[in-house]
């Protein structure tokens, strides 16, 4: 496939964990380039190549400037922080330029915005880009249904020290497949802190917990206690790679959209 047939990405958060690794996997890729890098203006890695960090040279400078990183790009691919990722979303919007959002915390007015834009222009985004993480989903939404009553569920997730937001978007992305499969509304039912004397668990809840140290990639399990037995629907990441392909194949599902809010089920063809 000929430069001009790959498609042009741009990557957010360039020198981070995740940047690096979707730069790993754009590089490795037979079907995408990479189109440009964008960081922070404090970033240490501004105006250095986007591949030093991996020993390559790819002739692509690490900017500040959104226009700049941008303006060759078909795609975004943005696993930044939540007023970052908006304030790209608009020069996107405005560039014509498609995105691919694996940030998390976002606050439902920011989910109305981003909705929004969707309007002009195509968007995927998703807690979690893991091609593994979206078919446990699929199976967390079968499992519900069965055990919608008589069953106490609980989301224990797991991440390293770094994380700023809890419960992680995958856990909460979780407990709304549950919650939507049984006919509640997480809102309504979900228990994010015990302390002290609690009383009785309510059956209605969907309880989480949270646990943070060391180096964990992600480590997420959905427990159906029952009277006499209990099943655990387990996923463990040990590596970001799978985010990063995950988010590559999300890259070429919008190749064949204008405008829309999807997410990995659509990707996936899971719906």
């Amino acid at each position: 496939m000929t430069s001009l047939n790959l498609l042009p990405i741009t990557v957010a958060g360039a020198s981070g964990r995740m940047g690096h690794m979707l730069i790993e996997a754009i590089l490795a890729s037979d079907d995408c380039r990479l189109a440009g890098a964008l960081d922070m203006a404090s970033s240490p890695a501004l105006g250095l190549d986007a591949g030093v960090s991996l020993g390559q040279v790819t002739g692509t400078v690490v900017t500040a400037d959104l226009h700049v990183g941008l303006s060759g790009a078909s795609c975004l691919i943005d696993f930044t922080r939540p007023e970052g990722t908006l304030a790209h979303l608009h020069v996107c919007r405005e560039l014509g330029v498609k995105a691919v959002i694996g940030t998390t915390g976002f606050s439902e007015v920011q989910k109305v915005e981003i909705a929004e834009l969707a309007k002009d222009m195509a968007i995927v985004m998703a807690p979690n880009m893991s091609v593994g993480v979206n078919v446990t989903l699929k199976l967390l939404q079968m499992a519900a249904q069965a055990m919608s009553t008589g069953y106490d569920i609980e989301i224990i997730e797991a991440h390293h020290r770094h994380k700023v937001d809890a419960p992680s978007g995958t856990a909460l992305k979780m407990g709304e497949v549950i919650a939507q499969a049984i006919g509640r509304d997480l809102k309504d039912c979900a228990v994010y802190e015990r302390y002290g004397h609690t009383g009785e668990r309510d059956p209605s809840t969907i309880g989480f917990s949270t646990i943070r140290g060391g180096d964990i990639v992600g480590d997420h399990t959905v427990l159906f206690a029952g009277i006499g037995e209990r099943i655990e629907v387990t996923h463990k990441s040990s590596s970001r790679s799978t985010y990063a392909q995950g988010s590559l194949r999300a890259v070429r599902f919008l190749a064949g959209h204008d405008r829309g809010l999807f997410d990995m089920f659509d990707v996936l063809n899971l719906r």
